[in-house]
């Protein structure tokens, strides 16, 4: 009689401590990429740094990024310790920042945003990898929701935190980063190693196929080529929305944009907060589909009331969309992608390539929106925002099956 061995996330059994460590991770973690990433062009403006500058070592840094999200995704595939990489990145934003605060010349900061861009292909999908590990692709959705709810938490106490200090005009800003990183560090230590499996990390299965094997069965995934073609749509139209409001606030009236826009980014976290723990039990009774739907349902909708609306409280009122959409996708994005690699030992290489096609849509869309705002004006921009938004509903609605 053949003895078969039991999946390997039946057994996932992680320990509190683990899973608060976990949490605290995500918001400690969430904190400190809101505070580099503001900081960074703020304090350069005040260094009497010009905007064509500014905007040159941030694409640098953006071009790093998208280079480092398929060689992240292998790393994380092939390291066992998934800690250790997760804390490299984490100092090496540290250090960044300090490299931005002690020599802001112009060859020092693009090489800090060279280092501080190379992070996003561990950071995020690492701090993933690990949740898999500890608790097994049947407790994912749930923990995902967990994940997102303390990001979104972190994120809004330092949004909050910033805003106060830039408006007090401190210089110990650059240091914000540095000082999240301790807390991140200490969490991250506080996650037990031996209870993160290195197969399930990496959504592999017992007697998993060879490497070449599974490299190609991404290649032929249809579930994940369609899902991966609607999240380009999706920042095609998502990426330069924001910008775009805050822009028009800007040029109605500057004495009451910052604290507007910083409203506008602090509603969608609340809402994520309140509703990711929600979701991911939902994603795991009904389904995947039933709740990446409204995700992708509420970004054109958002775009039409954005091209109708002038009254910034209202707007304010409609980033509640936005909540919806970072709670639904937050969750759902890792988790089909967890779905359709499960038993490939490529979730993470599968996790970066998304990453960087997401990237490349993110760094068009302000590009192709700008254009079409320059020619038509404001209200075209974001009804071509809303088209595009559609058509990736369309496409969710119509050809992605449910993954679970």
């Amino acid at each position: 009689m053949t003895v078969v061995e039991p999946l390997l996330e039946d057994t996932a059994a992680p320990s509190r401590q683990s899973l608060f460590a976990l949490g605290c991770l995500n918001f400690f973690l969430a904190g400190m990429q809101t505070a580099f990433g503001p900081i960074a062009a703020a304090y350069l403006a005040a260094q009497q740094w010009t905007a064509q500058d500014i905007g040159f070592v941030l694409s640098i840094g953006g071009i790093a990024s998208l280079i480092s999200q398929g060689p992240g995704g292998e790393l994380l595939d092939t390291v066992r310790a998934k800690r250790l990489l997760v804390a490299t990145a984490v100092v090496t934003i540290a250090l960044s920042s300090l490299i931005f605060y002690l020599w802001p010349s112009f060859t020092v900061v693009a090489l800090a945003e060279v280092l501080q861009g190379i992070t996003g292909g561990v950071l995020g999908p690492g701090v993933v990898a690990i949740t898999l590990g500890l608790v097994g692709h049947a407790a994912l959705a749930e923990r995902l929701g967990q994940n997102q709810r303390f990001a979104a938490a972190g994120g809004v106490l330092v949004t909050v935190t910033m805003a106060v200090v830039v408006y007090a005009n401190s210089p110990w800003a650059m240091f914000v980063p540095v000082a999240l990183a301790v807390p991140v560090l200490v969490s991250l230590g506080q996650i037990r190693s031996e209870e993160i499996d290195f197969r399930r990390a990496s959504g592999a299965e017992q007697g998993r196929p060879e490497r070449a094997t599974r490299d190609a069965a991404l290649l032929r995934n249809h579930r994940l080529l369609i899902f991966a073609f609607c999240a380009v749509l999706f920042q095609l139209a998502n990426a330069s929305m924001l910008p775009l409001v805050g822009g028009m606030l800007a040029s109605e009236g500057k004495k009451q944009a910052a604290p507007l826009i910083a409203a506008l980014i602090i509603v969608p976290q609340l809402i994520v907060a309140l509703l990711a723990p929600w979701v991911g039990q939902q994603a795991e009774k009904r389904g995947r589909k039933p709740i990446v739907l409204p995700g992708f349902a509420a970004l054109p909708i958002r775009a039409m009331l954005f091209a109708m609306i002038s009254d910034p409280y209202v707007l304010i009122v409609t980033q509640i969309l936005d909540g919806i959409t970072g709670a639904a996708l937050g969750v759902m994005t890792p988790l089909v992608i967890a779905d359709v690699t499960k038993g490939t030992g490529r979730f993470n290489l599968a996790q970066g390539i998304f990453g960087a096609i997401m990237g490349v849509g993110a760094s068009l869309s302000p590009t192709l929106t700008g254009l079409i705002v320059h020619r038509f004006g404001p209200s075209a921009g974001f009804v071509s925002l809303a088209a595009v938004g559609l058509v990736a509903f369309l496409v969710v609605a119509i050809l992605l099956p449910e993954t679970k």
